[in-house]
């Protein structure tokens, strides 16, 4: 497979690098700090046959326009709302993801924020660290329990899925889902009854035209107001300046957010100063073997990319019919 060239946005865990190298590819990463702009990606793409981009990199129609060697793209992320995907079927380009190797990964985080939140332990850890335990409390710090609570999931699929079943196995709790599917035994119901029901919602759905600004502030004062809300979806899903209005007036008795709109998130950011907000950067998938994964599984979209084959996880299968 010589004379292949891909280019690597960001620099990814070696095994999919050294697949693509071992095949004979040749392989460039931006190296540096900052992250690569639209303009030095399209000047260095001018010669390559493959792409593997970040969630972060927009892949636009004029981007895939000016790249006419570009053969595939292979997005290291379950999502692809960054790529234009109707540009890219139009100009041949095969484009993948990584689907189902980091699903575990991320119903883990979502736990660990649900569970960081109910047992306020960002909070009192803090005040630890600040030297204020000075005698054992009976009222400090008191979580809530989740145990036969009720949780509401938006966007029952692998993630969403993997999630609530952790929540109901480990906790006994209640399920019902807003979702665009059917689940069998899994109670379906619309949006509005889960925001006004569930005393855990936890986001799972993808950033589409359906889900974008899904929850404004109309959506938001439906929750309960001791509701703990969790999003490791995306950002756009949840109208941020709304949330930080209702949060400010009282609701939610956590907030956990692995997403941001924009990424990274402002430092200046109001949500920042909210003591009952939780926010990581990004690390849903961010686990030594996930990430392993995930860069054998680019690298497999690639070298099938390159050679026509069916991508192991094809976005649009389309392409080449």
């Amino acid at each position: 497979m010589s004379n292949f060239k891909v280019y690597v946005t960001e620099n990814i865990p070696s095994q999919g690098l050294d697949l693509l190298r071992s095949q004979g590819v040749e392989v460039e990463v931006w190296s540096y700090d900052n992250p690569i702009s639209t303009e030095e990606l399209k000047a260095v793409l001018k010669d390559c046959d493959g792409l593997i981009s970040m969630l972060g990199h927009k892949i636009d129609k004029g981007l895939i326009e000016a790249c006419p060697k570009l053969k595939v793209i292979s997005n290291y992320a379950v999502g692809y709302n960054n790529i234009d995907i109707e540009a890219a079927s139009k100009n041949s380009i095969a484009v993948g993801n990584t689907p189902d190797v980091l699903t575990d990964a991320t119903a883990d985080l979502a736990m660990a924020l649900l569970l960081s939140l109910s047992r306020r332990i960002r909070e009192s850890n803090y005040s630890v660290h600040e030297g204020h335990w000075e005698k054992w409390e009976p009222l400090g710090f008191l979580g809530k329990s989740l145990k036969g609570k009720t949780l509401g999931v938006i966007g029952l699929g692998r993630i969403g899925m993997a999630f609530a079943k952790r929540c109901r196995d480990g906790f006994g709790m209640k399920l019902i889902h807003y979702s665009k599917s059917e689940k069998q035994g899994f109670n379906k119901t619309s949006l509005d009854t889960l925001l006004k029901e569930s005393d855990v919602i936890s986001l799972h759905c993808p950033l589409n035209e359906e889900t974008n600004q899904l929850l404004g502030y109309d959506k938001l004062k439906l929750t309960k107001k001791d509701c703990i809300l969790i999003n490791t979806a995306r950002g756009e899903v949840i109208v941020q300046d709304d949330l930080i209005k209702v949060l400010k007036e009282g609701h939610f008795f956590g907030v956990g957010l692995d997403v941001t709109a924009p990424e990274p998130i402002d430092p200046n950011s109001p949500l920042l100063g909210i003591e009952r907000v939780l926010i990581t950067p990004h690390i849903g998938s961010a686990d030594i073997e996930t990430r392993d994964a995930m860069s054998l599984l680019t690298a497999k979209n690639i070298l099938a990319g390159l050679n026509k084959k069916p991508l192991p996880a094809f976005v649009n299968p389309e392409v080449w019919r």
